[in-house]
């Protein structure tokens, strides 16, 4: 309902009446574009030519730049939080089995939208006034402990003692992060690989903090 709501607020309905694979080559495109450059430096003009549409077209679709931007960080979280949600991940209670599910689900979305995890990581550090406090407001409550409802309690119990347990899930986010910005660097990816390379960086974590 939220994400409804705030495509209603965001932009025109004609864009959701266009066929996917006509949403998607616009949305690609986006992706393509605003992760190579700074938010002020990406054209909108480039955008319209990736997706093979013109940039009236485009601004009928989306109001202006902002509106375009903030759509596709959205998107993101549609993507992601879907992905998720229909893998049943969200049952578990292991929270370094939850990373490691949650990377695996995200680096398969790579495959429909290669540059998605470039324009996360980029829109994430985007510091231009017009966008950055309408995404640090959507980013901030994931790189939190105490505000990411995916995560499951934990039990400091369960952790080596004096572990600061919020420090600790910001680190490994952080870092869970990183890699994927790594990941998505590569020209081919290689999805055994990645998920394999990452499963030792849980397994390690979980020495490190696990009693």
């Amino acid at each position: 309902m939220e994400f409804q709501d705030e495509r209603k607020r965001l932009m025109n309905d004609k864009f959701f009446a266009l066929p996917k694979e006509k949403q998607n080559r616009i949305i690609n495109a986006g992706f393509r574009v605003f992760s190579r450059n700074s938010y002020k430096k990406s054209p909108v003009q480039e955008i319209a030519t990736e997706a093979g549409i013109s940039k009236s077209l485009l601004f009928f679709y989306f109001r202006n730049k902002k509106e375009l931007y903030l759509y596709l960080w959205q998107r993101v979280e549609e993507l992601v939080l879907d992905t998720l949600n229909n893998s049943g991940i969200s049952k578990s209670k292991d929270i370094f089995d939850m990373m490691y599910q949650s990377l695996r689900i995200k680096v398969t979305l790579l495959k429909d939208y290669p540059d998605i995890m470039n324009f996360s990581v980029k829109a994430y550090y985007e510091d231009d006034p017009d966008i950055r406090d309408d995404i640090r407001k959507r980013v901030n409550p994931y790189t939190n402990l105490a505000t990411n409802k995916r995560m499951p309690p934990l039990d400091p119990a369960d952790f080596k003692e004096g572990l600061d347990l919020n420090k600790m899930y910001r680190e490994i986010y952080m870092a869970s992060e990183g890699y994927l910005w790594q990941v998505s660097q590569q020209r081919i990816i290689d999805v055994d690989k990645v998920t394999r390379d990452y499963k030792e960086m849980v397994d390690f974590w979980r020495v490190l903090f696990l009693k």
